[in-house]
């Protein structure tokens, strides 16, 4: 069968390869299966006997997806069961992703706070990357976006689920699916997968940010007045003064008065002697010893002038 359009995905990587090895059947491919690895990095697959045609594995530190390719797009890769009899299931124009990550909910507890992916809460920017995949998908190779399945959250999801589809169903399928949809397998991935948000993105779809300002309702919003008001910072005392600014407010007022101060002093003409004021001044204190208290005293009230203002 002749594979229509680019076979690799632009940027993802070759590093683990398997098409040499297992050679695989030519497709078309017109759906995309995603599963999850239930781990944190990059599985062997068994030496590639396993392996999907693509790995996404999230990158925490650049917020975005690394992408390997194992297989062409076009060929039966290997990460479905297919027994005999029945229907076919990797060689049935199904091209394969697999995330690295879980869908797990008892897994995703035992992570605890290690960085992994967990379907059910999908950061915005690992939406934004596997949207990115399905938009390619569908320009290059037709695959529709589009999703005729109901996603069942794991484990409820694993087994002769009420998702699974017939043979019938999965040989007219077109669009994405999951692990948990496909016949004659019982997995459960990806769980709650947020399909209807990758679909979304992919069709040009904005994703809100984690930084992003939440829509709140009206009971939201009143909620949170409430909230603030029982809460409001009270007016403090300072020096047995009630200070109607926050503390903040304050510092910033005495940031400013503190600059106008050191522009003032900043501004001022430094004076100049000669050598002969200089030897008047001296023999004019030498010859009036209450003089050098009465200038010590000036210059003491000088400075605290300078400081009061």
């Amino acid at each position: 069968m002749t594979r229509s359009g680019p076979q690799r995905y632009p940027g993802a990587s070759t590093a683990y390869w398997y098409q040499k090895k297992y050679g695989g059947d030519a497709m078309e491919s017109n759906v995309v299966v995603w599963h999850t690895t239930e781990g944190r990095t990059v599985p062997s697959y068994a030496g590639g006997a396993e392996a999907p045609n693509f790995t996404a594995l999230p990158d925490f530190d650049r917020r975005r997806l690394v992408w390997y390719q194992h297989f062409d797009f076009d060929t039966s890769s290997r990460a479905l069961v297919n027994r005999s009899g029945g229907v076919e299931t990797n060689t049935l124009n199904a091209c394969q992703v697999e995330i690295v990550g879980t869908c797990d909910p008892a897994t995703h507890r035992r992570w605890g706070s290690t960085p992994h992916l967990y379907t059910p809460e999908l950061p915005a920017w690992a939406i934004r990357d596997l949207a990115a995949f399905a938009r390619w998908a569908r320009d290059q190779h037709d695959v529709p976006l589009a999703c005729g399945v109901q996603w069942r959250a794991y484990p409820s999801s694993y087994g002769a689920s009420g998702v699974r589809l017939s043979y019938a169903a999965w040989n007219a399928y077109r669009g994405h699916l999951g692990h948990q949809h496909v016949p004659e397998n019982d997995h459960g991935d990806p769980g709650a997968f947020p399909m209807g948000a990758i679909l979304t993105a992919a069709k040009g779809g904005t994703i809100p940010d984690e930084e992003d300002t939440v829509s709140l309702t009206p009971q939201q919003a009143q909620q949170l007045a409430e909230i603030h008001r029982e809460r409001a910072i009270a007016p403090w005392t300072y020096k047995g003064r009630d200070e109607p600014r926050d503390a903040y407010a304050y510092l910033r007022d005495t940031s400013a008065a503190v600059k106008a101060v050191d522009a003032k002093i900043a501004a001022l003409k430094a004076i100049t002697l000669t050598d002969a004021q200089i030897a008047a001044l001296a023999e004019k204190v030498a010859s009036a010893p209450g003089l050098s208290a009465a200038i010590a005293e000036a210059v003491a009230q000088k400075i605290a002038d300078r400081l009061a203002e």
